[in-house]
């Protein structure tokens, strides 16, 4: 007999989603770390905790703010600042890109389902995206521990939280934006332009245009705490101002609306569902749409 049949055990299966999403997410890690950017990015969130360290932030009271507390107040609103544009441009442009270069031809040719790839993307930019923050938070406490400085851990513990939850918010917006987008140009457009609205929608002037047009409080603070930002922004307020005196008059509104605890829980809950909802409308976008 000149030709045996095949062992069919010996025949590779096609791989488990659980495989699919690993070597996936392998890939994107590795391919990070060999691109500029990362590395400028990490650099820009470890030199934001160095100078804050180094102007004495730590030794220093303000506001009643002592210990590390004024340099985590000062480390997350700068956060609020950077985080979300350069999130979302550099997501749009590495999944826009990949659809003009053509590689999209040659990794739907693996043995990797549709799914398992898509989330491994996912969960390693996510992973890119918060690493950088939180290890240049931990310096801060190696730094506070070394000099003996009182560390506020709940206050560390629940900052952390929120930033994780907005960073998952602006990679889910950003994984949204370049399945429906052709082009990297276009991706980047409305990426900017959507970081344009959400900071434009910080500014009290739109908030003052929305009252002097009769609109109750309670329903201008309700659009107002649709922004992510804006979530972020009273959510890492709260704790080290729980009457929230430096939002005025406006803070009776969100605490007759949500309560404090109800607040610290929504500036968690919201940016997660935001972020996950917009991963996986993006998924069903880039499912059903031409991939090549």
């Amino acid at each position: 007999m000149l030709f045996a049949p095949p062992d069919l055990a010996s025949v590779p299966s096609e791989p488990s989603p659980a495989s699919g999403l690993a070597a996936t997410f392998r890939l994107e890690i590795a391919q990070a770390l060999r691109a500029r950017w990362f590395w400028a990015y990490a650099a820009v969130f470890f030199a934001l905790v160095g100078l804050l360290l180094v102007f004495g932030l730590t030794e220093s009271r303000v506001l009643g703010f002592t210990g590390l507390s004024r340099t985590l107040v000062a480390y997350i609103q700068l956060a609020m600042a950077i985080l979300p544009i350069f999130v979302l441009v550099t997501t749009v442009r590495s999944l826009a890109g990949d659809r003009e270069a053509g590689v999209y031809e040659y990794v739907l040719g693996l043995p990797v389902g549709l799914g398992a790839w898509y989330a491994g993307r996912f969960f390693a930019r996510y992973i890119l995206a918060a690493a950088p923050v939180v290890g240049a938070l931990a310096l801060a406490v190696a730094y506070g521990a070394v000099r003996a400085v009182a560390i506020p851990w709940v206050e560390l513990g629940f900052d952390i939280g929120i930033l994780l939850a907005m960073i998952l918010a602006f990679v889910g917006l950003g994984f949204f934006i370049a399945s429906v987008a052709r082009s990297v140009d276009l991706a980047q457009t409305v990426a900017f332009l959507l970081w344009l609205v959400l900071i434009l929608g910080l500014d009290l002037i739109l908030l003052g245009v929305l009252i002097r047009d009769r609109m109750p409080v309670e329903g201008v603070v309700a659009i107002a705490l649709l922004n992510p930002l804006q979530v972020f922004r009273i959510g890492s307020m709260i704790l080290f101002d729980p009457q929230l005196v430096l939002l005025g008059s406006t803070a009776y509104a969100v605490f007759d609306v949500f309560g404090r605890a109800g607040f610290l829980i929504w500036s968690v809950a919201y940016p997660l569902a935001l972020g996950a909802g917009s991963a996986y409308a993006g998924f069903r976008s880039f499912r059903r749409g031409d991939l090549l």
